[in-house]
């Protein structure tokens, strides 16, 4: 999967996360969001960067909503790094 991709490996996260949690097949998920069974596999595959139209209806079917925040470039490698830092070496 290429590097860019990873906003589509975090959505694909909480969406397999949310749907584990609530017991839903992917079939399910998808009747509820009003969309295809592939597309929602596609979509917890990271295989597909979904419209943000998308991601609003998959969300909505949880009684979520999408909320977008910015931040430094790779600040989740220095967090990354500070926790494996802290581990034991043992």
């Amino acid at each position: 999967m290429p590097e860019s991709s990873r906003l589509a490996t975090q959505i694909a996260a909480i969406l397999r996360r949310e749907r584990g949690a609530r017991s839903l097949t992917q079939q399910e998920l998808a009747d509820l969001a009003g969309v295809s069974q592939g597309a929602v596999a596609r979509v917890e595959r990271g295989e597909r960067v979904p419209s943000v139209p998308l991601i609003e209806r998959l969300l909505a079917a949880f009684d979520l909503q999408l909320a977008v925040a910015v931040e430094p470039l790779d600040c989740h490698l220095d967090a990354r790094m500070d926790a494996l830092a802290a581990r034991p070496l043992a």
